[in-house]
């Protein structure tokens, strides 16, 4: 059954994001609703049973709740856990990508392989092979 929480998120360059989205970490383009300027209004992206919907940071009434990593000085009160299931392998492609490593690769203590980057707009993602729906 696919995940009930989907994170979403907001970036300035979309479709730059939705590329380096699915080349370095493996998701598929669901849907993809263009705006009324042209730019990506809402996209839905899927990697196994697990979504993340994206748009573009826009003004309007949803978006002046949000700030992108950028306008809050890079903090972030969240961060989102990416189960793949080589965890190397992603981490190459990654590092290949020019995107600032955060944790560098290693035996998580929970279990497995895991690391922590930056996306290119500064979104924290953990990567990593520990799957928690597997764990007791």
């Amino acid at each position: 059954m696919p995940s009930t929480v989907v994170p979403c998120l907001r970036y300035h360059d979309t479709p730059a994001m939705l590329a380096w989205l699915c080349t370095n970490f493996g998701f598929t383009i669901r849907r993809c609703i263009p705006g009324r300027q042209g730019e990506v209004a809402h996209a839905e992206l899927t990697l196994g049973d697990g979504m993340v919907m994206i748009g573009t940071h826009s003004e309007d009434d949803y978006g002046r709740l949000l700030a992108t990593p950028a306008q809050a000085g890079g903090l972030l009160t969240q961060t989102i856990w990416l189960h793949v299931d080589d965890a190397d392998a992603v981490h190459a492609r990654v590092l290949g990508s020019g995107a600032v490593i955060t944790q560098p690769i290693g035996d998580a203590p929970q279990g497995g392989r895991a690391f922590a980057c930056r996306d290119p707009e500064g979104h924290l993602w953990q990567v990593g092979t520990y799957d928690p729906w597997g764990a007791a």
